[in-house]
């Protein structure tokens, strides 16, 4: 289904009620609504972050309801895209954290190269509708994938931005584990916690002092 060593860890979620239910439903919604992101990205984030090589995660809520803008990753959107608010916080926060220069576009896909698995918990939405897909199943299955990474032996950094995603956090219990909370890039939150928060180079750190190749930010 993913096509990597998600398939394998996953295997007994892929194959629970729930979650058959839940792809029968979307696969309905897709055929009758306009539903973002586009129905072979869904799993981008598992896809482009192997199990294996999942250093360190970001949890979004739900996908960006917007025309063109979801693409399967949290906080990502295509060249081409305008960057939006939240994003552009990020990559100020990026700025003043590690002196990187804002990218020219939001494509965080090389970030998942580096190890970076970007998790929206809800991974699809109505277009023009936020939280349109949330407590149908996605959340139960974004748990465990939560869950699997937490059993992970290798230390893993978990970047929980804003309420919702700080509510993962008791997912989060292999002592390995370095959990960053702060408040949500948002425009409404960024100045109330997120900005000076620098959880990048907080992440090399860790990544460093456990043996690990820090994650190489710049999109440029």
């Amino acid at each position: 289904m993913i096509g990597n060593k998600w398939d394998e860890v996953l295997k007994e979620e892929f194959n629970k009620d729930y979650f058959l239910k839940l792809m029968d439903f979307i696969q309905n919604e897709y055929k009758e609504k306009i539903v973002y992101p586009y129905y072979p990205n869904i799993f981008n984030a598992l896809k482009y972050t192997d199990y294996d090589k999942v250093k360190v995660v970001i949890i979004g809520q739900d996908p960006y309801h917007g025309l063109g803008e979801a693409h399967g990753l949290s906080f990502s959107v295509l060249e081409g895209v305008k960057k939006p608010p939240s994003l552009k916080n990020i990559f100020k926060e990026l700025h003043d954290d590690l002196n990187i220069p804002e990218p020219l576009y939001g494509n965080l896909k090389k970030w998942t190269d580096e190890g970076v698995m970007l998790l929206n918990t809800v991974l699809t939405v109505e277009k023009d509708k936020p939280a349109s897909y949330q407590n149908i199943g996605w959340e139960t299955f974004t748990d465990a994938v939560i869950s699997k990474i937490n059993e992970k032996d290798t230390p893993v950094v978990f970047i929980l931005w804003g309420n919702f995603a700080k509510g993962k956090q008791s997912l989060i219990t292999n002592p390995k584990h370095y959990v960053i909370t702060s408040a949500h890039p948002s425009p409404f939150s960024a100045n109330k916690g997120f900005f000076g928060t620098k959880p990048f180079s907080k992440t090399n750190e860790f990544l460093k002092k456990n043996g690990i190749d820090p994650i190489n930010w710049d999109l440029n």
